[in-house]
């Protein structure tokens, strides 16, 4: 997770795995390896990058930051 000599790396991946915790796994019971499998993807596609804001991306979804930079980059030529 983390790039020979970037120690910052981690904090983000570590931040994203709590994240992932907090509002997904523990607030669930899974049924096998399978159902949590499903779960944990819909969590991240549905949550994580079409709702939950983050700071880091001037406090919008991820989903939403992408697309904003890329009507940006469209109009000015990139």
């Amino acid at each position: 997770m983390s790039r020979k000599g970037c120690p910052r790396d981690n904090a983000q991946a570590e931040s994203f795995f709590r994240t992932l915790k907090l509002e997904e796994v523990y607030l669930q019971e899974y049924r096998d390896f399978a159902h949590a499998s499903a779960c944990i993807g819909q969590f991240i596609e549905a949550v994580y990058n079409q709702e939950r804001l983050h700071s880091a991306l001037g406090y919008l979804p991820p989903a939403e930051f992408e697309e904003l930079h890329k009507d940006q980059a469209n109009h000015s030529g990139g």
